[in-house]
């Protein structure tokens, strides 16, 4: 059965791989992103090459009317939403990043867009994703956010404002997936592990786009009895809050 679903910063890399093989499944996937002329271009790009359910939304995390002005356009067109990938975020890697010296706006913009944009563009979508008869909700994460796994002694990247913002959207998403099992939707973290993208300036090494989002793929299509609040690898393998 096609689903309606909507991945936010969509429009490069995970996002945009997510979107494709979604749409190679043919469900309607809107590509959500901040600036219109990428987003409408990566969704023209997906629709010449024969993906035609690839729809393009302006939706920018930190700006709450985008978002309420993108939920009545998908509720418009679709009455309900089945998914929504929260994979929207930024790193501030080009920045100080160490616990003693970092500027408070460094946490607070990364803040922003991690914590409280993927808060209210949950919230804002909710009704809509109540609407649906298998509401899924995915929080795409790192592995640095689990406290855990940098707690180790040989533990690296003590990048702080991209750790911190991540491990709050962590704790949120614990909240979130046990207040949503009333209503019958399912809140899971996934970690694709280290993917070379935009985010990390391409960083030699990582996996490809395509790898990071095929991690993430089973868990946007979760059937009905489906498991929910799990924090889980690139291998589907649950991992250490």
């Amino acid at each position: 059965m096609s689903k309606v679903i909507l991945v936010t910063g969509a429009n490069a890399g995970i996002g945009f791989e997510l979107t494709r093989l979604l749409a190679e499944k043919g469900h309607t996937v809107y590509i959500g992103a901040r600036n219109a002329v990428s987003g409408k271009e990566a969704a023209e790009s997906l629709q010449k090459k024969g993906f035609t359910t690839v729809k393009f939304v302006q939706l920018d995390v930190t700006k709450l009317p985008t978002i309420q002005a993108a939920a009545a356009l998908i509720g418009s067109a679709e009455g309900h939403l089945d998914v929504l990938v929260n994979n929207a975020g930024i790193a501030k890697f080009g920045h100080d990043e160490n616990a003693t010296t970092i500027a408070l706006e460094t946490i607070r913009d990364a803040m922003e867009t991690n914590f409280y944009g993927l808060i209210q563009t949950t919230q804002t979508f909710l009704p809509l994703l109540r609407k649906s008869s298998n509401g899924v909700i995915v929080n795409v994460t790192t592995d640095m956010a689990s406290n855990a796994f940098q707690a180790r002694p040989d533990a690296q990247l003590h990048v702080v404002a991209y750790n911190t913002s991540k491990a709050a959207m962590n704790s949120y998403s614990i909240a979130l997936a046990h207040e949503l099992k009333k209503d019958g939707i399912k809140v899971n973290l996934v970690t694709p592990g280290f993917t070379s993208t935009k985010l990390n300036s391409f960083g030699d090494g990582g996996k490809t786009t395509t790898d990071g989002a095929l991690s993430i793929l089973p868990w946007a299509l979760l059937d009905k009895d489906g498991p929910t609040c799990l924090f889980v690898d690139w291998n589907g393998k649950e991992f250490p809050w």
